[in-house]
């Protein structure tokens, strides 16, 4: 499976931007999904899962009623459609897939795609 994550840009406070990643390999529709971020001088971190077939979805506490993860397995896409972002948002974003079906917030993923950076200007 191979990821390849794009959408990032400068923003301002309040804009929204939505990421997207593009997967490769014949199973990953079959696997779990995510997107983490990892913020100047922070650890990465969790943003938001998705199932293989879309019906579950999880968010981390500090994106949850602001960001919307979805996936298109037909045309084996990710997204993260990212609302009222703050400051706090900046950082660069990885989509990563698991070898499962079933989602997780943050641990199992084997496959991890190139960073897209977001910058939100307060």
């Amino acid at each position: 499976v191979q990821l390849q994550a794009s959408g990032g840009g400068l923003v301002q406070a309040g804009d929204s931007l939505r990421l997207s990643c593009a997967a490769s390999g014949r199973t990953v529709s079959n696997y779990a999904v995510g997107w983490f971020r990892q913020a100047p001088g922070k650890e990465r971190e969790f943003v938001a899962a998705i199932n293989w077939s879309g019906g579950s979805t999880y968010y981390a506490d500090s994106v949850k009623g602001r960001f919307t993860i979805s996936r298109d397995n037909a045309r084996k896409m990710l997204y993260l459609q990212m609302n009222s972002l703050k400051s706090e948002d900046t950082a660069v974003y990885y989509c990563a897939s698991r070898r499962l079906p079933g989602a997780s917030m943050g641990y199992g993923y084997d496959y991890w795609g190139q960073g897209t950076l977001v910058t939100v200007s307060s």
